[in-house]
């Protein structure tokens, strides 16, 4: 059942986040990076079809019986922006991610994330759109996330830069209160169990799983609980 895209919802989630002490990580071994939790309108039934190579991606990958890799049925009312990063970059290439980046020198962690925002997927908002701002996650890779909750409005108009980007899709806030959400396992490399958000027909894992489970958790059902000690998977650590 999809969520409607409201004032009740906008303030619900602004509302929560601003009840939470936020979680912070100080690591001056770590550099600084912002993602934007984009929260937009979507129509029911708009993405049929995947407009990604994934065929072509996911040969040789091990999928569940169950999953395909596409990104399919998942839009309706209440969403947020996932992007699928392009497959030709030197790092986590053909990945989910939320829109975001590195901090430049001297920026906000707000700053840089409506600025990746408009860089990766062409749209700019304005710092009045912020919501609040979820628990830091700290990467296997050495960054240190802080994610930034943004009203976008309305259904909004992507054009995402072709250079980082494969696709933006807008994905109905009710996939993450699937029953079959969150997902926990475990590794021989790590004691920490490793999250999956199921998402369409695949699975979406820590960092960006994460943030999208707090999303959930702290922004639509007011719970505090932590994800900052849930584990990526061993691909996501380089």
């Amino acid at each position: 059942m999809t969520l409607v895209y409201d004032e009740t919802l906008r303030a619900r989630v602004r509302d929560n986040l601003s009840a939470h002490e936020r979680r912070t990580v100080s690591d001056p071994a770590k550099r600084r990076a912002a993602v934007a939790v984009v929260l937009v309108d979507s129509v029911v039934g708009e993405d049929r079809v995947d407009p990604a190579p994934v065929d072509d991606w996911i040969a040789g990958r091990p999928m569940p019986e169950d999953l395909d890799g596409r990104m399919v049925d998942v839009s309706g009312g209440a969403s947020f922006l996932l992007c699928r990063r392009a497959s030709r970059l030197s790092t986590h290439a053909a990945q989910w991610a939320l829109p975001g980046g590195r901090l430049d020198p001297g920026e906000s962690a707000v700053d840089a994330a409506l600025r990746e925002l408009d860089e990766e997927v062409g749209v700019a908002l304005p710092e009045t759109a912020v919501l609040g701002l979820l628990d830091d996650y700290p990467t296997r890779s050495g960054y240190v996330i802080t994610p930034v909750v943004v009203w976008g409005g309305g259904r909004l108009d992507l054009r995402p830069s072709p250079d980082e980007v494969v696709a933006v899709y807008r994905v109905g806030l009710h996939q993450l209160l699937r029953e079959d959400s969150p997902r926990f396992i475990t590794i021989p490399e790590s004691p920490r169990p490793v999250v999956q958000i199921p998402l369409g027909n695949d699975l979406i894992h820590a960092p960006t799983g994460a943030v999208l489970l707090q999303l959930r958790w702290l922004g639509l059902e007011g719970r505090a609980d932590p994800v900052d000690e849930l584990e990526q998977p061993v691909f996501a650590w380089r």
